[in-house]
């Protein structure tokens, strides 16, 4: 049998980590590296995994653009950050074959409509993914903890493509599940995401782990808030969900978030697809969300000194 095509789009700590494990799985993954064209061509990643220890991942393909690739992907997978400046559909379009499933890795809540309305005939599946992993310089990453990787259809239950998909992650030794709602599991992320993403930015630059101990009160009225919209939503989240979010987080090692990272390095922060998307939900189901809408105003506040 062949080895399934990869491409993914999008070679920052995500891409580059879940990208080594479908390799490892037998697929021929192809990436397309924008900022590390150079040095991942030259060297490929070096992946440094509490999991798997020190080991070096070279891409069949290393690419700098989108329309560079040459190939028929049985899975385009998306793993970039969700900005309102980044077009994904645009992104997409040269790559998408008639045969290719859409995947995306991806932060927030909120944001299929997008890739369903552009690509109606294709399978799309939605990945979420635990992990506490980061690219400390071009072409390296540190995969500190966890690594679980859930993904769902978009429009099925759990459809063959994404039975498939799992399959491979976990043909590598991966922890990775099919979901029958994503959607709901998505809103789930959003808990701890809403959280610690912008506390971590508007304290300054202070860990998870510093967050939780001197600030776990303020952590679940935010994780309040995001679960009181999401059942109004139609998403059924019990309260046990923060509870279990609060004891994981003590329990993980001090981490810096995507955007911390992202904030520390001047680049675009996912305030939209985090915060504002999920406060814009609470708007429309008419909850009030006051500690969700007033760190999603001071994020923005954020944002516009940056631009200054």
């Amino acid at each position: 049998m062949p080895a399934n095509k990869v491409l993914i789009i999008g070679a920052g700590a995500l891409g580059a980590f879940y990208g080594s494990l479908l390799a490892k799985a037998g697929a021929e993954v192809a990436m397309v590296c924008r900022s590390d064209y150079a040095h991942v061509l030259n060297t490929g990643f070096v992946i440094n995994s509490y999991q798997w220890g020190q080991y070096v991942f070279k891409p069949h393909q290393v690419l700098r653009t989108v329309q560079d690739y040459q190939d028929t992907a049985d899975y385009v997978v998306l793993c970039t950050k969700v900005l309102p400046e980044l077009n994904r559909v645009e992104l997409l379009r040269p790559v998408v074959a008639e045969t290719s499933t859409i995947v995306f890795i991806q932060n927030g809540v909120a944001i299929e409509a997008e890739l369903s309305h552009a690509f109606p005939e294709h399978e799309i599946i939605s990945g979420l993914a635990f992990i506490c992993c980061n690219r400390i310089e071009p072409g390296k990453i540190e995969h500190l903890a966890y690594g679980r990787l859930t993904l769902g259809s978009v429009k099925n239950a759990v459809s063959p493509a994404t039975e498939q998909l799992v399959g491979l992650f976990q043909q590598a030794g991966a922890t990775c599940v099919a979901s029958a709602n994503i959607i709901a599991e998505r809103w789930v992320k959003c808990l701890w995401n809403a959280a610690f993403n912008p506390l971590s930015v508007l304290s300054g630059g202070l860990s998870t782990l510093a967050i939780i101990q001197t600030q776990e009160q303020l952590v679940r009225h935010i994780m309040l808030d995001v679960l009181k919209v999401a059942n109004a939503c139609g998403y059924r989240l019990g309260l046990e969900l923060i509870e279990t979010n609060i004891a994981n987080t003590h329990a993980m090692p001090a981490y810096k978030t995507s955007m911390l990272l992202d904030y520390e390095r001047g680049q675009p922060m996912e305030t939209e697809a985090i915060l504002g998307n999920a406060v814009r939900a609470g708007q429309a189901a008419n909850i009030e969300t006051p500690y969700l809408a007033t760190l999603y105003a001071l994020m923005k506040l954020t944002e516009l000194r940056l631009s200054k």
